[in-house]
């Protein structure tokens, strides 16, 4: 007589069924899939730091990019500024000299002008646009270009004797070259740490 298991009686032995298709790995396998996973996490977190990197740079480029901007973003405005700078400097070198003194009129003319290209150069200077000093220096190809020599034996070769055109920098960065007259024939010039 069977025995049931939902009665008193002790329950009846079941039958174990053994079947090859269960998928239990055997330990060599389970080893090779930790080496695996140890291996796509090791993949993954250089992955990681990598990108990690990567958007520091990005972020890093970015505010470079900002702060560049924001010192040379006026670069073309400023280079058109400058011709009108000039032109009011050319308009006080061509007025004769003792016509301010025969003229009231004239005179206030010219102190008018005065005035409004001293505030042209102190905006310019706000803004980071500063005017280059050539006048008695050497000749420096980086800030000056020489449109001319001109001999003169009492000033050192190489040295800026007329500035034909001022030069500019923005922000330490040259905006535009100042166009000059070198002297030359004069004794030569000693070495020295100026730039």
């Amino acid at each position: 007589m069977a025995s049931d298991p939902t009665a008193g009686d002790a329950p009846a032995e079941m039958p174990v069924e053994t079947s090859d298709n269960l998928d239990v790995p055997s330990k060599p396998e389970g080893a090779a899939d930790l080496q695996q996973l140890q291996a796509e996490k090791a993949e993954l977190q250089d992955k990681l730091l990598r990108a990690l990197a990567e958007t520091q740079n990005v972020r890093r480029r970015a505010q470079q990019d900002v702060e560049r901007e924001r010192k040379f973003g006026i670069e073309r405005f400023a280079k058109d500024v400058l011709s009108v700078a000039d032109n009011l400097g050319r308009a006080l070198s061509a007025l004769p000299g003792d016509a301010a003194a025969t003229d009231p009129a004239l005179r206030n003319v010219i102190v008018g002008v005065q005035a409004t290209e001293r505030e042209l150069q102190s905006v310019l200077e706000r803004h980071g646009v500063t005017r280059i000093e050539s006048l008695g220096k050497p000749f420096n190809a980086e800030f000056h270009q020489a449109m001319m020599e001109v001999e003169d034996p009492s000033v050192p070769s190489g040295t800026v004797v007329q500035e034909l055109i001022p030069g500019y920098l923005l922000a330490g960065r040259l905006l535009r070259a100042a166009m000059v007259a070198v002297s030359k024939g004069g004794p030569a010039r000693a070495p020295s740490n100026e730039n």
